[in-house]
């Protein structure tokens, strides 16, 4: 027999409450055993439920959804799925929530998004959230890199792809990066608007330029762009410039941005002169993608299962044989300037 998923809702929308309840009723291996109007509420069922996973807004009346996770996390730790409104606002919180412990972020249906998108996206996000360790914060510190050790790197590009837990993997890998590091693309499976919040965090804490991409930005040294929620981030050559563009499209492995679409696009532009890394992430997608630039002579490394929040996008690269370098999150900054 099927063992379900068990979900609480937690939203002072009655709105939201009902087309998450509706819609999650479709899926035969996920289960709502309860909704909340606050915390308060939300408190006393999850005593009595034992849910699973939580969905969780963060503007809420009584106590604020940060106030909530920050007790959750605390006394009763749960993967925890943060429902956000689609606003610069609604993406800072969104990050601090990430930072005290929520596993993934989706968008409150309406405006960008259709309730159909949404609903295999919030099905999708809720498995990887049964499946996530909810880690405590504090990954011990690696040796900072020479900063002299990347000189004449000028020609290496990396490529960069996370989904459930990368937010704060993305963070202890670049933030260990001098200022001089190659051009980086990042491709983190977040909705619009968020991305652009997560890389004025990263860029206010790490020593190179983080940027949310725009089409046909150069790809450069001491620069990292993140590919914007919604838009797949393709890169291209011309002659000895690399640079990216951003698209709309289908989804890719119900996914956009994808993974696999800045991974292959890498493989076939820059081959041996690029390093890709696949982080912590539910389902396969830059599996493939890995293959082909290991296959195009480029350094691979997939983060290990045991620093993963979620080890599904990095397991399945390991068994397609695409990761060069299986390691712990904390030595995965160290190995890539090591392969530059």
């Amino acid at each position: 027999m099927l063992k379900k998923i068990k979900v609480l809702i937690v939203d002072d929308s009655a709105v939201v409450r009902k087309i998450f309840s509706e819609e999650l009723s479709k899926y035969a291996d996920i289960e709502v055993v309860g909704t909340a109007p606050d915390p308060f509420v939300a408190r006393d069922k999850i005593v009595a439920l034992h849910p699973d996973v939580i969905t969780l807004d963060i503007e809420m009346p009584r106590m604020d959804g940060l106030t909530f996770l920050r007790k959750l996390m605390r006394y009763y730790p749960l993967p925890t799925i943060i429902v956000s409104s689609l606003t610069p606002k609604g993406g800072k919180l969104t990050l601090e929530a990430m930072e005290i412990g929520a596993v993934d972020v989706i968008a409150k249906p309406g405006g960008a998004y259709t309730v159909g998108d949404m609903s295999s996206q919030l099905a999708d996000k809720i498995r990887g959230a049964a499946w996530a360790k909810v880690i405590k914060k504090g990954v011990p510190d690696s040796e900072n890199v020479p900063l002299k050790a990347l000189a004449q790197t000028s020609h290496k590009v990396i490529a960069i792809g996370a989904s459930t837990g990368g937010t704060e993997a993305l963070k202890v890998v670049l933030t260990k990066l001098p200022a001089n590091s190659p051009g980086i693309m990042v491709v983190q499976h977040m909705p619009a608007n968020f991305t652009a919040a997560f890389a004025e965090r990263l860029n206010s804490l790490c020593q190179m330029t983080v940027r949310e991409a725009k089409d046909n930005d150069s790809v450069v040294p001491g620069l990292a762009l993140v590919a914007p929620g919604n838009f797949h981030m393709v890169m291209r050559r011309s002659g000895s410039r690399y640079y990216v563009e951003v698209k709309t499209g289908p989804m890719v492995h119900h996914q956009r941005p994808a993974v696999d679409i800045l991974f292959k696009s890498t493989a076939k532009n820059a081959g041996a002169n690029a390093i890709g890394v696949i982080l912590t992430g539910m389902g396969a997608d830059g599996a493939e993608g890995l293959l082909e630039m290991k296959k195009a002579g480029a350094g691979t490394i997939a983060q290990d299962e045991n620093s993963c929040v979620v080890f599904g996008m990095p397991k399945e690269a390991i068994k397609m044989g695409a990761a060069g370098k299986v390691l712990p999150l904390d030595q995965i900054a160290a190995e890539m300037i090591r392969m530059v």
